[in-house]
């Protein structure tokens, strides 16, 4: 099967995925506050919204990269050493400025579900630092040279959602400790930044440092 990178990709890809998931952001303020003023259906509308437009960017990630690739080699991995660099940009804010989690519980009249779906899709779908993070994320697991990058870019982004629906559907149902745990928790808060930090920076300079082979 073409579309299906190496066993050695897929362990590292999960575990730097996993590590990305539990980390806040705006969709995971989202969906948990949701949850907290409005109910687990609402939280969990609000995730499924979110994951579609990850699905959207998923798509136009692996169209327009390997694209990219086919029309110019050189451009993709320009675009990958780009990418380099703003994963070290990441890595240097998730240090300083750290994960937060600031819940919104002061809306507590009931919505329609749609309403959590789209207010979801949209924070995924409109947000550009979701944009780079597909364009920066997930071209490091695929080589210049590799001329199945679609299928297998299709899939790395297919395989991240797998990943975090579970993994965000668990925070929903335990909204009130995860929660708590994150905002109370420096320790644990730190831990994230750190962890993620590493992943960022290791990726990014193990793309610099190949650029020249």
């Amino acid at each position: 099967m073409d579309f299906l990178p190496s066993l050695a990709v897929i362990a590292t890809f999960t575990f730097a995925a996993g590590v990305l998931i539990i980390t806040p952001g705006p969709d995971m303020t989202l969906f948990l506050s949701r949850t907290l003023t409005q109910g687990r259906a609402a939280g969990l509308a609000a995730m499924l919204g979110a994951t579609s437009g990850l699905v959207v960017h998923t798509m136009l990630a692996a169209f327009g990269l390997s694209a990219l690739l086919a029309a110019s080699p050189k451009a993709f991995l320009a675009v990958k050493i780009v990418g380099a660099l703003y994963l070290l940009y990441l890595a240097f804010q998730a240090i300083r400025r750290g994960s937060a989690l600031t819940l919104d519980t002061s809306l507590r009249s009931r919505q329609p579900l749609v309403k959590s779906w789209l207010a979801g899709f949209g924070i995924n779908l409109l947000n550009p630092k979701i944009v780079l993070f597909f364009v920066t994320f997930l071209p490091q697991f695929i080589s210049v040279n590799d001329p199945h990058a679609c299928a297998k870019l299709a899939f790395l982004g297919s395989y991240f959602i797998c990943l975090g629906v579970p993994s965000c559907a668990a925070m929903v149902l335990a909204a009130d400790r995860v929660s708590a745990t994150l905002r109370r928790s420096r320790k644990i808060s730190r831990a994230i930044d750190w962890l993620c930090a590493s992943i960022f920076g290791a990726f990014a300079f193990r793309i610099l440092l190949a650029r020249g082979q």
